[in-house]
């Protein structure tokens, strides 16, 4: 099944938005969205209606439907990495892999040198 994806649709308000030379204040006076919606829409932090969707589309013109994505199954690494981390999460999370990562490599060249 298909889902609206955010970080398309914060991408897209945004570039076109910008591409118009408006600001968030200027599309909420002509689509009736709180500033602070777009703010948030724009940060991946709210999701809007349909109507409020279907008003952004037709003020900024970019077409709905690239915005929907196949659903994934999220594996353990992507949910370990997932967007509800903060950033200090996320960095750690980040840090822990990339240790992670340097223990394995340094368990292959013990192996490699043992066996030479």
């Amino acid at each position: 099944m298909k889902h609206l994806s955010q970080e398309l649709l914060a991408e897209v308000v945004k570039r076109q938005r910008n591409s118009k030379s408006l600001t968030q204040e200027q599309v909420s006076e002509k689509t009736g969205i709180n500033r602070a919606m777009i703010g948030r829409i724009e940060r991946k932090e709210y999701i809007p209606s349909i109507p409020q969707l279907e008003s952004l589309a037709t003020t900024l013109d970019f077409d709905i439907d690239g915005l929907f994505v196949d659903e994934m199954k999220p594996t353990v690494y992507t949910a370990f990495r997932g967007s509800h981390l903060t950033e200090q999460e996320q960095d750690g999370v980040n840090h822990l892999f990339e240790m992670m990562l340097a223990v394995k490599k340094q368990i292959v060249l013990r192996r490699a040198l043992h066996h030479e």
